[in-house]
């Protein structure tokens, strides 16, 4: 083969990853609005099962077809996070003289519930000013008018309790910014899904690769990566959504395996995806699969490197506004 033709070859692969990648945006846009349209925001808080907003995946390749996977919904961050003006509507209170954190924080915690702990509330140390925030962007969309009032209106009075006075921007603003936010995080919220095919694979030969690499079986039945800081790099399972045991892992024989990673939530986009790549090249390896994509096409170092290329400008163009993935901002919009 030529070297045009090998030229030819590698800015062909770079295209098609890009087309994928885009088209696999649109779908999850597409998704979004269809599911807000038919869905109730207060219903979806009070029951604790919101219904994914944004969120979508790309398998790695030469991914054609919409796969029934979203990006999961997590934990909510710890009580320690504070409220930002570039994804908060944050309402300023303040007091003549210092407040009990009691008589604050019993009326706090009925807000913070009411809004699914999308709710957050800092206060300056002296006991006389706080910062009440509601994250206006999660991956159940975008808030809408309705929660805004309610929410100042529970501050407002929270704060009249204390004897304190209350400073709140303009609520439509507010509005407008976070459906504004809510397009971006649309369009940046992408998981990047390999498989692993050609089973059935040992079970304990699937633990001790994962273990090997550094995951851990989790309480979810998915064998998870972490950092220092506990941040879900990747994590792998079935394909087929089986979950794992240590009980059954003895006699575990599952057809196929999946190695997800959630681009936005994962600390350093590149490395993780890479050791995710080494990972699923180990696996295929050691239990004679091959690695593909969702349509069964076969994946190739020339493929998993266009990708990695991809999820470079998607990064990139988190930076730009702000969040960069894996940090607390990125940890609480996309969760």
């Amino acid at each position: 083969m030529s070297e045009l033709q090998i030229g030819l070859l590698a800015i062909g692969a770079v295209v098609v990853a890009a087309v994928l990648i885009y088209n696999r945006v649109q779908e999850s846009r597409a998704k979004r609005d269809a599911e807000r349209n038919f869905r109730s925001g207060h219903e979806d808080v009070l029951i604790g099962q919101p219904v994914s907003a944004h969120g979508g995946e790309v398998g790695a390749g030469d991914a054609g077809q919409e796969a029934p996977r979203h990006a999961q919904r997590t934990a909510p961050p710890d009580e320690s996070a504070q409220p930002d003006p570039a994804i908060d509507y944050i309402i300023e209170l303040s007091a003549e003289h210092a407040v009990a954190h009691g008589a604050l924080r019993e009326q706090w915690v009925a807000i913070e519930r009411r809004h699914a702990h999308r709710a957050l509330l800092a206060g300056s140390g002296d006991d006389k000013s706080w910062r009440a925030g509601l994250q206006l962007v999660s991956r159940d969309g975008a808030v809408g008018e309705a929660d805004l009032i309610e929410f100042r209106s529970a501050v407002e009075t929270l704060a009249a309790s204390v004897g304190a006075s209350v400073s709140a921007p303009e609520m439509r603003a507010a509005v407008e910014a976070a459906r504004a936010l809510d397009e971006f995080c649309a369009e940046s919220d992408i998981q990047v899904v390999v498989h692993v095919t050609g089973g059935p694979f040992a079970g304990t030969k699937i633990r001790a690769a994962a273990e090997s690499a550094g995951l851990a079986l989790e309480a979810d039945g998915r064998f998870v990566l972490r950092d220092d800081a506990q941040r879900l790099v990747y994590a792998m399972g079935t394909r087929d959504g089986a979950a794992f045991s240590v009980a059954m892992m003895r006699d575990a024989m599952p057809q196929a395996l999946s190695l997800s990673l959630d681009v936005t939530r994962a600390p350093d986009t590149r490395r993780s995806f890479e050791s995710m790549a080494r990972l699923a090249n180990q696996l295929a390896t050691v239990l004679g699969g091959s690695m593909v994509d969702d349509n069964g096409h076969a994946l190739d170092e020339r493929a998993l490197a266009a990708i990695a290329i991809q999820l470079d400008s998607v990064r990139a163009r988190l930076e730009a506004k702000g969040v960069t993935p894996g940090s607390a901002t990125a940890l609480r919009l996309f969760s």
